[in-house]
């Protein structure tokens, strides 16, 4: 089971830190050996419980991304809109 997966009464209480991050990211990148392994071995039925992990880790870490500022970034008005200025 993914450690992502949240009984929905405990959902929205869960904290998230970098410990968090760092272990759904080794949780996709052994999914995607797993994947690759099935996929070489000609049995492409047998991932697709992986792949849906794998997308609703992806998801799940996608959306701490867009909640969480960004300090790095630089402000939007700095930034050149595409085809130039």
């Amino acid at each position: 089971m993914s450690i992502v997966f949240v009984p929905k009464k405990l959902r929205g209480k869960a904290k998230i830190n970098q410990e968090i991050i760092q272990r759904l990211l080794e949780e996709n990148d052994q999914l995607i050996r797993c994947i690759t392994e099935y996929m070489q071995k000609g049995r492409a039925v047998e991932c697709v419980q992986y792949q849906q992990i794998l997308h609703r880790n992806i998801v799940y870490l996608a959306t701490i991304a867009d909640a969480s500022p960004d300090s790095t970034a630089p402000p939007s008005e700095a930034r050149t809109p595409p085809g130039g200025e």
